[in-house]
């Protein structure tokens, strides 16, 4: 049975390349992808959404980058047109592209694990390229000879300013070529991004307590806040294969940094009351001084310098101006 489990959130892109050559950095925030992470196992299908709501006369592109690797073009499509090109191994009846109003489409068909992968779109107007976020496609099932766990609970309980170590044990089966280990983050806060990457399987850490050969890689993370919440996956990449973890959740127990947050703002709140109070008992204290000049200005007795603060103080004290009777 498909099972197809997707993270939909609304984002801002960047623009990371232009194909005169020169590099730039900008926004443009009017392509987006609809999820940034989808799991299905294989044989299902998938069906990335790109949307694009400018009027312009660009060319939407589909790219695939697989962990460690530059990323390929899949197709391409001109908004204007009707033809659309699928490109090398893409050209085949498992990827199919496809068009309505705003909304570009790519589907994958009979999913294989080597689909695992970052799939972005993008629009290329005024010789720009301008990239969405990105959607991470993980394809589960037993299509290759790497069994990896990730021995971590679903959920892991972690401390404001505490640590935490995530690990990975990869059990390689039949493969003896040479891996690599990727940790990436998904949270509700950003968009799936690469956080680290280990080395190959010959700087691994094995694990004396398997029978199987196996290498152990670990995450530690410490001086934990609020930024590491989310769920942390484990990727190996080898014999041209990409196999995905289970994924770890990491949550702040018992709303400890709630809490903690609590706290702080309720300092912040009194610190600031305080100040308010000392500064307005500072206030009435010189209204009052002003007061007592400005009437001995009015009997004569005394010539008062009036400067700036005398402007202030009239306006404060006109409500206080008794209006004269007829």
């Amino acid at each position: 049975m498909k099972t197809q489990s997707r993270i939909n959130r609304n984002r801002h892109c960047d623009t990371y390349v232009m194909l005169s050559g020169a590099t730039h950095l900008t926004s443009y925030s009017s392509v987006h992808q609809e999820s940034s992470f989808i799991s299905a196992h294989i044989g299902d299908k998938v069906t990335l959404q790109c949307f694009y709501d400018g009027d312009d006369s660009a060319w939407i592109f589909w790219y695939k980058q697989s962990l460690g690797h530059k990323p390929k073009l899949i197709s391409s499509f001109y908004i204007y047109g009707t033809k659309r090109k699928l490109y090398n191994e893409f050209n085949n009846p498992r990827f199919q592209i496809s068009t309505k109003n705003y909304t570009h489409s790519l589907t994958i068909l009979d999913l294989h694990i080597s689909d695992s992968a970052t799939y972005y779109c993008a629009v290329n107007y005024a010789k720009v390229l301008t990239f969405a976020e990105g959607t991470v496609v993980r394809v589960i099932g037993s299509g290759s000879n790497i069994q990896l766990l990730v021995n971590q609970p679903e959920y892991e309980s972690i401390q404001p300013g505490g640590s935490v170590t995530l690990n990975c044990t990869v059990q390689p089966g039949s493969c003896d070529g040479e891996h690599s280990v990727y940790w990436f983050k998904d949270s509700e806060e950003s968009q799936p991004g690469l956080i680290y990457k280990h080395g190959t399987k010959n700087q691994c850490t094995t694990n004396p307590y398997i029978q199987t050969p196996s290498c152990v890689y670990n995450l530690a993370m410490k001086n934990l806040n609020a930024s590491h919440v989310g769920t942390y996956y484990c990727a190996v990449a080898t014999c041209g294969h990409i196999t995905f973890g289970n994924g770890t959740t990491l949550h702040f127990s018992g709303g400890s940094y709630f809490n903690s947050n609590v706290s702080m703002y309720f300092c912040v709140g009194s610190l600031f009351g305080s100040l308010i109070t000392l500064l307005i008992v500072l206030l009435i204290v010189i209204i009052k001084k002003k007061t007592e000049r400005i009437h001995y200005q009015a009997t004569g007795k005394v010539k008062i310098n009036c400067h700036l603060f005398c402007s202030y103080l009239k306006v404060f004290l006109i409500h206080k101006t008794v209006p004269f009777q007829n």
